[in-house]
């Protein structure tokens, strides 16, 4: 009798450790608690049409899991996040500006094309943020990034700008805001202040994230209402902590192998 995992395409998928979670997600259906949606399915009642939710794929979803796993080491957690990471950059740039471009190809043939138009740069949110670095100059090489450090305000309990280091005519760009966690939407509406007072049109900014809660979709598109917002997925709601459930934990802590 033939092996399942003996068939050359799922050999492959077991020897790279896809195997289980392939078998698990066919064992368990399509159920999550995680929300995506299509071009004309909201994401969750009185979701703006600014959040873009990535299309929830057998890949991506295979890929969530692993990451929002406790038990996966944080190797694999790097990796897989990483994975995530890139096509939310990919996504993000499909919001820039292109123009139609006619190229040669090697056959002496013409191609109707497009080509971006006006500069872009990106801007970590410190320092869960950073972790998607990475996979912005692997897409854009030589791009710039600017860095934007918020933390807590312990005697207003409201989010505080600490630095800032921000290339000079970013008022000129087109900007990807980097911060992997959207939950009440305070350092993000913050770090678009920064960006605002620095001459950065609203709508030249796109924020993209893994994992977002309403609570701060909302608050966050009630206030800059013409800023696009990129996720992979839309989580339940917050907790009583201001925790995403079902998240998946503290992200920098995660990615970088710091404690909490």
């Amino acid at each position: 009798m033939v092996s399942f995992w003996s068939l050359p395409l799922f050999g492959a998928l077991h020897r790279c450790g896809a195997g289980s979670l392939l078998t698990t997600h066919l064992q368990s259906g399509p159920e999550s608690s995680a929300r995506s949606a299509s071009p004309s399915e909201p994401a969750f009642p009185d979701a703006p049409s600014t959040l873009h939710v990535m299309k929830s794929t057998m890949q991506l979803r295979g890929l969530m899991t692993i990451i929002r796993d406790r038990s996966t080491s944080r190797a694999d957690f790097v990796f897989y996040a990483d994975r995530v990471i890139r096509l939310l950059i990919e996504e993000g740039l499909n919001f820039l500006p292109f123009r139609e471009h006619t190229v040669i190809t090697p056959t002496d043939s013409s191609y109707e094309g497009l080509a971006f138009t006006g500069r872009v740069c990106g801007v970590s949110i410190m320092r869960a943020g950073e972790a998607m670095e990475k996979a912005l100059r692997e897409c854009c090489r030589s791009i710039r990034v600017g860095k934007i450090l918020i933390q807590r305000d312990e005697s207003t309990a409201q989010p505080k700008l600490f630095y800032a280091k921000l290339p000079p005519d970013i008022a000129d760009r087109h900007v990807l805001l980097l911060d992997p966690m959207l939950a009440t939407g305070g350092s993000a509406i913050k770090a678009v202040e920064v960006l605002i007072e620095q001459g950065v049109p609203e709508d030249r900014i796109i924020f993209i994230n893994l994992v977002a809660a309403p609570e701060g979709v909302l608050a966050f598109s009630k206030r800059f209402p013409h800023t696009h917002i990129i996720t992979a997925e839309v989580d339940d709601s917050l907790s009583t902590s201001k925790h995403i459930m079902p998240g998946l934990g503290d992200f920098g802590c995660r990615y970088f192998g710091t404690d909490e």
